[in-house]
C-alpha cells in the first residue's frame, strides 16, 4: 500500500537510519529479549496489560514502539502499559509474552482472547487489522486523536510522521458501521487531509464455514480475515484541472 503523500521523514538523514535498521530486525530483537527474560505482564481491568521491564528491555520496547512507558521513581525498574491489541500480538503472534489474569494465573491464548472480546466486542476486528499491519512491518499506534482506530508509521515515530489514518470496518457490527453516509466520509477525509495522512480503510469479515464442525474447529482469531484494504482520498477539482492542463489538455 502506498500513501498519497509518501513518507515524510523528520530529517534528511532519517531515511538512511531507517534503512540501516529495519523494523523487522528490531521486532526480532524484542521477541528474543522478551523470550529470554520470560517476561510476564498483568492484565488490568481496562484490558491493558502492565509489564515490568529492565532498562535493556525498556529500550527494546521503545525501539519497537510497543506500549506506553510509565514514569516511576525507581530507575532500575520501569513499567509499560500495553494496549489490548499489543498484548495479544506479543502473546499469540510472537509467542514471547506471558499474560497473567487478575487472579495471578497465566492465561492461554483462548482465555485471553475471550477476555478481550468480553470487554470490547470490536476487539476481534481491531486485532486482526492491527496484526495485519504489524505483519507488514508498519508501526501501529492509537489513532484516537484523529478520530480513527490506528495510525500507521513506516518506521519509528521519532524518525517519520505517520502516513495512514486507519479505519477498521466489519460486517459483524450490529448496524454500527462507519462511513455509511457521505457526511462521515467527508469528515474523515477532511481531517486526514488537514494532518497530511491518507485514509486507509481495512475491511475485516468472519470466514464462512460449511458446517458446524468447521465452525467449532476455528479458534476465535481464525474466524476473521482481512479481505480488503483500500486507500481513500479527497478529489479536488482544481488539482485535476491543473494536472490536465499541464499535460496539454484543454479545460472547459
Amino acid at each position: 500500500m502506498e500513501s498519497t503523500t509518501g513518507p515524510r521523514w523528520k530529517a534528511k538523514s532519517f531515511a538512511e537510519i531507517a534503512e540501516a535498521n529495519p523494523m523487522s530486525g528490531i521486532i526480532t530483537k524484542l521477541q528474543a529479549s522478551l523470550s529470554e527474560s520470560q517476561a510476564q505482564a498483568m492484565l488490568s481491568d481496562c484490558s491493558d496489560a502492565l509489564l515490568e521491564a529492565t532498562p535493556e528491555l525498556s529500550d527494546s520496547l521503545n525501539r519497537a514502539c510497543f506500549g506506553k512507558q510509565i514514569n516511576t521513581y525507581d530507575s532500575d525498574k520501569q513499567w509499560f502499559q500495553l494496549g489490548p491489541e499489543e498484548s495479544f500480538y506479543l502473546h499469540h503472534a510472537l509467542h514471547c509474552l506471558t499474560i497473567n489474569g487478575e487472579n495471578g494465573n497465566a492465561m492461554n491464548a483462548v482465555e485471553l482472547w475471550e477476555c478481550m472480546v468480553s470487554r470490547n466486542k470490536a476487539f476481534p476486528q481491531l486485532y486482526i487489522a492491527y496484526a495485519h499491519l504489524r505483519g507488514k512491518n508498519w508501526v501501529v499506534r492509537s489513532g484516537l486523536q484523529y478520530g480513527v482506530d490506528f495510525v500507521a508509521y513506516r518506521h519509528h515515530p521519532s524518525l517519520v510522521h505517520s502516513e495512514f489514518a486507519v479505519l477498521v470496518l466489519s460486517d459483524d457490527n450490529d448496524g454500527e458501521s462507519r462511513l455509511q453516509v457521505w457526511s462521515d466520509l467527508q469528515c474523515s477525509l477532511r481531517v486526514c487531509g488537514g494532518v497530511a495522512k491518507t485514509l486507509l480503510v481495512i475491511h475485516v469479515i468472519k470466514r464462512s464455514t460449511k458446517n458446524k464442525l468447521d465452525a467449532l474447529l476455528l479458534r476465535g482469531w481464525d474466524e476473521y480475515a482481512v479481505i480488503e484494504e483500500r486507500t481513500i482520498t479527497r478529489w479536488v477539482p482544481e488539482h485535476c484541472r491543473e494536472d490536465h492542463a499541464s499535460d496539454g489538455g484543454a479545460t472547459q
